[in-house]
């Protein structure tokens, strides 16, 4: 129950960071989680966004609607549909939202945020989460369980435009298609490096 939770929260700061469309910034998204942490590099520019993992890289581009999934070692892509409509912006309500009960200024990494404790219910789940909201920018910064056991959370954040190549397809990358002949090796060598 605890994963499903924290996979919403890491959702939903994705989507937040997506949407957040008044400032370009880079930052390390640092997602801890049953004694586990990891550390994904977030790009963000406009209705665009890039989120690079040791394993992939996801670029989200609301412009046209569609996610690229690029696969450094094989070098191919995969690509989804993107409903831009399912992605809150920053000052929308959590998914499920109940109630959203400020608890004061706090102090992220050097910025000074709002903190808000959230009260949410997703198919028939009531749970809570802390959330703080960098004032001035409403750009959130973390997010975390109020029983300690996950957490989301931007840090190194660089405001400013993002490089345009950082949100396209490289040229010598192949789409992934079900049919090409060495599938099952690149499986077994996607699995291997998990």
């Amino acid at each position: 129950m605890k994963k499903a939770f924290f996979c919403l929260a890491v959702m939903l700061s994705l989507s937040l960071a997506g949407e957040v469309s008044a400032m370009d910034f880079s930052a390390d998204m640092v997602t801890t989680s049953e004694g586990m942490t990891t550390n994904t590099k977030v790009f963000v520019s406009a209705d665009k966004s890039r989120m690079e993992t040791p394993q992939s890289v996801t670029i989200s581009r609301m412009d046209k609607k569609v996610v690229w999934i690029l696969m450094p070692e094989q070098k191919m892509y995969m690509e989804q549909a993107f409903d831009p409509s399912k992605v809150m912006a920053s000052s929308e309500k959590v998914e499920g939202e109940i109630e959203r009960m400020p608890l004061g200024k706090d102090t992220v990494n050097g910025k000074i945020t709002d903190k808000y404790k959230v009260t949410y219910q997703i198919r028939g789940n009531k749970d809570e989460m802390f959330q703080w909201i960098e004032s001035g920018s409403n750009l959130p910064v973390k997010s975390a369980a109020v029983d300690g056991s996950w957490s989301v959370e931007y840090r190194n954040i660089k405001t400013g435009p993002q490089p345009d190549s950082l949100f396209e397809i490289p040229a010598d990358y192949k789409k992934f298609s079900m049919d090409m002949p060495d599938m099952g090796d690149m499986m077994k060598e996607i699995e291997g490096n998990e």
